[in-house]
């Protein structure tokens, strides 16, 4: 079974937040093919920025999170085609071609010509907007309302910032690809494994584990 990556809520930000990995752009792009106009991706966006996403809970194939606006608090969650066991191994044997692509995804880095090689062997890394699937308890006539567009920008922010977060949220994680390298946490933007929230992180978590447990109970039925 995978790891649960939790991530703390994002802070309130004023002006726009830029997603610079050609990843995280590819993620970005994604997520914009769900809006049904541009004025629900924009108060989707004003929404990820308002510091009102609770904490994120990644795991493989799913995630979810908390989203509060002035009528109430609602559960997002959402899930990701996991890659097959074929395509972990030849991702792996990509990534453990090349020292320089090993150390860079421990660094959260992920090469453009990984990627390349990936898709001649038959690997898309990033999900296209179709493959994003997302439910809010919020009840909204639309199949995805600007809460589950608010926590996918959430998601894409963090994915910019990590790349093995978007591997592990296909269900290829860091350990499974690089099993013969040392293992280290990124710098900054960096998870905490469930079970070592800080006391402050713990709040911020609490709804979106909830609502993985939710999800995979949804999921099994």
């Amino acid at each position: 079974m995978s790891s649960v990556l939790t991530f703390a809520r994002e802070p309130h930000r004023r002006g726009m937040v830029r997603v610079d990995s050609w990843w995280g752009r590819a993620f970005l792009r994604a997520i914009e093919e769900l809006a049904y106009d541009d004025n629900q991706l924009s108060g989707a966006r004003t929404l990820a920025r308002s510091g009102r996403i609770g904490g994120l809970v990644v795991e493989a194939g799913r995630f979810a999170s908390g989203v509060e606006d002035e009528r109430g608090l609602w559960t997002v969650i959402g899930t990701v085609p996991v890659l097959d066991g074929d395509s972990i191994a030849a991702l792996g044997e990509v990534l453990g071609a090349s020292a320089e692509r090993a150390e860079a995804l421990l660094v959260g880095e992920l090469p453009l010509d990984v990627a390349e090689h990936a898709e001649e062997a038959g690997v898309e890394l990033v999900p296209y907007g179709e493959e994003l699937a997302v439910t809010c308890t919020c009840g909204h006539w639309h199949s995805v309302c600007g809460h589950a567009l608010a926590v996918l920008h959430q998601l894409c922010w963090t994915v910019d910032r990590d790349a093995s977060v978007l591997l592990h949220l296909r269900g290829a994680e860091r350990r499974e690809l690089l099993p013969r390298h040392r293992e280290k946490a990124p710098e900054t933007g960096s998870a905490t494994p469930a079970g070592e929230a800080t006391r402050d992180q713990v709040d911020d978590v609490e709804i979106a584990l909830d609502a993985v447990l939710r999800a995979r109970h949804m999921l099994e039925e």
